[in-house]
């Protein structure tokens, strides 16, 4: 008797933390399938919630796979956002540590948001694209006030292209690392600060 009054009187979550929830499960079943094959109705059976009050939440599926990719890109935004007067090279390693640790604590999370370019709907894609643009700009502004790397931005056209590109190739090892975690994750940094060091070297 003592368990279903306690069940009867389990607390209730309150509207953060209901978000929290719904876009959890989201975060799982969006990394595990194609956006299309994802239905609204099995996240609000998963979190143990009615349909319409998911829909409270989020008015449609595109608006909740929209919010799963903004709450990972504010994840990682925060996770490496730059130190202002330490060098990049100092940075670096802590900040691949800290990306790394997160990727790996929040994999269904990071898969979901790498799935939303792949998806046919053009507003999801432009969330996800816009969050790329965020983690560029940030990396960019660290570097432009970086004593080492800063002067050549104003010689080099390419560093724009190189972080570019370096956010993708980091992408694609976090992505396969994953899948084989055979490599540890000080190899994988050491891979990805190689890269980011190479393409930027003045």
């Amino acid at each position: 008797m003592a368990v279903n009054q306690g069940e009867r009187t389990r607390r209730r979550l309150s509207t953060a933390e209901r978000r929290e929830q719904l876009l959890s499960v989201g975060a799982r079943l969006f990394s595990d399938g194609p956006y299309d094959e994802v239905r609204i109705e099995r996240v609000a059976e998963i979190a143990g919630v009615s349909r319409g009050l998911l829909y409270h939440y989020f008015p449609n599926k595109r608006d909740f796979f929209a919010a799963v990719v903004e709450r990972e890109s504010e994840r990682m935004l925060r996770m490496t956002a730059a130190v202002p007067g330490v060098p990049v090279r100092e940075q670096l390693t802590t900040g691949l540590d800290a990306y790394l640790e997160y990727v790996r604590a929040h994999a269904h999370g990071y898969r979901a948001f790498h799935r939303a370019d792949a998806t046919g709907d053009q507003a999801v894609r432009r969330v996800y694209r816009k969050a790329l643009a965020a983690q560029e700009r940030q990396i960019l502004a660290a570097l432009a006030a970086d004593p080492e790397f800063g002067p050549a931005f104003e010689e080099r056209g390419d560093v724009r292209l190189a972080v570019r590109g370096w956010l993708a190739f980091t992408t694609a090892v976090c992505l396969e690392w994953l899948r084989d975690p055979e490599p540890a994750r000080e190899q994988v940094r050491d891979l990805c600060a190689r890269a980011l060091l190479g393409a930027i070297a003045p």
